[in-house]
């Protein structure tokens, strides 16, 4: 199993872009969760198959429609308390 920690910046906030996050990483097989940072940012992070965990990074630096992503920051995870499902914060 692999992790990852996203910071996606951009308008990412009040577009659904968590929801979208949820539903495309529960379609790749991911747990993990999604919540907005005060600083106007989603944070992402994922645990699951390496493959998967590469297409959702793909997906997360377009975001869903009414979203405009600016930047994505990626950071390994080594040790992450792995929670089932995905969860939106």
């Amino acid at each position: 199993m692999s992790a990852a920690r996203f910071l996606v910046s951009g308008r990412v906030q009040g577009v659904a872009f968590r929801a979208h996050t949820r539903h495309e990483a529960e379609a790749l097989g991911l747990a993990g969760h999604a919540r907005n940072l005060a600083d106007g940012r989603v944070e992402v992070l994922v645990h699951g198959e390496a493959q998967a965990i590469e297409r959702l990074a793909g997906w997360l630096r377009q975001g869903p429609p009414l979203a405009r992503v600016d930047d994505v920051v990626r950071d390994a995870v080594v040790d992450i308390d792995a929670p089932r499902g995905f969860t939106i914060g």
